[in-house]
Parts: structure tokens; sequence; C-alpha cells
């Protein structure tokens, strides 16, 4: 049973993770063979003041690359 985790920035939408979501299990499916009820995709949300690139968080106005 694989376990998928992301993590992005705060700010998606449900439905957009929702889909994010559905597009990994497709591609398990096609891919490795993986029932998609087998497959469960976890998001973690973290704040850009908590996303550090380069010594700097992004919510500095530093992108990440």
């Amino acid at each position: 049973m694989p376990i998928v985790r992301v993590e992005l920035l705060t700010g998606r939408s449900a439905e957009t993770k929702t889909e994010v979501a559905r597009e990994i299990t497709k591609v398990l499916k096609a891919v490795a063979g993986i029932k998609p009820s087998a497959t469960t995709v976890i998001f973690t949300e973290v704040s850009p003041s908590d996303w550090v690139v380069a010594g700097e968080p992004l919510n500095a106005g530093l992108q990440p690359k």
C-alpha cells in the first residue's frame, strides 16, 4: 500500500488537491499496477514563512528554483 506525501505551500483549494490525488493514483495504477483502493495521498500544507530555501523563507520574496 503506497502512501504518497505531498508537501506544498498553503492556498490550494480542496478541488485542486483532489485532482492532484486522483492523478497520482492514476499514475501508480498505470505504471506500477497498484489498485487505486490501495493508494493513500496525504497533503501537508506549509506556510511560506516555514518554507526556507537557501536560508531565506519564501515569504521574504525568494521563489523556489
